[in-house]
């Protein structure tokens, strides 16, 4: 459990619950540019307010997170510099931390705050000192936001705020990205009369060339990663060897471990299934009705193009638990009481 001992931001930012930061999103997405949309629900997504308030409430956070099945690097509070890389924006990250904290050590708090306004505020003033587009730095300033509410001031301040992009991706404009993203492969001279033997590239890390591997038509994505034989698991332990870079645990959407947030190409993908749809608000990660969201299991959605994914550094199994946490006015009592008798 934590104690309060929180500046008035942060009281402030504490007194907004999770409809009121989907309003919020849903609010700026027209905002922000199309480099860093669909990349502000994937992260929004990635790190739930929902699950963080879980283990907030929670007097054993690490007994909670055993029963939750989490896996790999959940926690925001260890990746304040680094959780949002894949965004454009992640370059005015060291601007933005350094507005938004300096506005969340006022000894006294604004009258009258609304929250999205000062998203605004904040991303516009970036903006002018870098001489962008607002629409660049709005979606990395909410990232910003939401991170001081999850991590708290201490930590958020005592992050070193620093990032790295090579020269070549520093100089991509957004519609370099954009272009880039949309770009399917070629297929030979005839490739169009030919429908088994295409391959599509799926990126799941836009910095690196090196993080990228093939898929057949209409494979299913953690197959097709299942193709790339390099060691990754040294590089993220969830991973098993010669299974590719997705973490995987089967192939029948029953572990959860092989979520991916769908940069570009979400629509070159199959529409969501019957089992897919039922599965994901088991784990927590998404409760939509879309056929193409951007929240997929690799292991079911089949790729009918080229691919610009996300894998999240975590994976785990609370949608239930949340369920019963809400279904208890939120104090978590419920939700033990629950367990207890299960």
């Amino acid at each position: 459990m934590t104690t309060d001992n929180r500046t008035p931001f942060e009281t402030f930012l504490a007194g907004h619950d999770e409809d009121d930061w989907a309003k919020i999103v849903r609010d700026l997405l027209p905002s922000i540019h199309e480099v860093d949309r669909n990349a502000t629900e994937i992260w929004f997504a990635f790190f739930p307010l929902a699950l963080h308030r879980a283990f907030e409430q929670s007097d054993d956070a690490e007994a909670l997170a055993a029963k939750l099945l989490m896996q790999g690097r959940w926690r925001l509070r260890d990746q304040i510099d680094a959780s949002h890389s894949f965004f454009y924006g992640h370059r005015f990250w060291p601007d933005v931390r350094a507005a938004v904290a300096e506005l969340a050590s006022a000894s006294d708090a604004p009258p009258n705050l609304v929250l999205v306004s000062q998203i605004r505020e904040t991303a516009g003033r970036v903006a002018a000192a870098r001489q962008v587009e607002q629409s660049l730095t709005i979606g990395i300033a909410a990232v910003a936001f939401m991170t001081l509410r999850q991590v708290g001031l201490e930590a958020f301040k005592s992050a070193p705020g620093t990032v790295s992009i090579d020269k070549k991706h520093l100089r991509l404009s957004p519609e370099d990205v954009l272009r880039e993203r949309a770009k399917d492969d070629r297929q030979g001279l005839f490739g169009f009369l030919r429908t088994e033997d295409k391959r599509w590239t799926v990126v799941w890390d836009e910095r690196d060339e090196e993080r990228r591997f093939k898929v057949l038509h209409m494979q299913e994505v953690a197959s097709g990663a299942a193709t790339d034989k390099r060691p990754w698991h040294e590089v993220d332990t969830r991973c098993t060897v010669n299974e590719g870079p997705i973490p995987v645990q089967c192939r029948s959407a029953s572990c959860g471990t092989c979520w991916v947030g769908v940069l570009g190409g979400a629509e070159k993908l199959t529409e969501v299934a019957a089992r897919e749809r039922r599965k994901m608000p088991e784990f927590g990660y998404v409760d939509t009705d879309e056929p193409s969201p951007l929240i997929r299991l690799s292991c079911q959605a089949q790729a009918a193009g080229a691919l610009s994914i996300v894998i999240p550094p975590w994976n785990g199994v609370f949608g239930k638990y949340l369920k019963r946490l809400d279904e208890s006015g939120g104090d978590g009592g419920g939700a033990r009481a629950s367990e207890a008798g299960a």
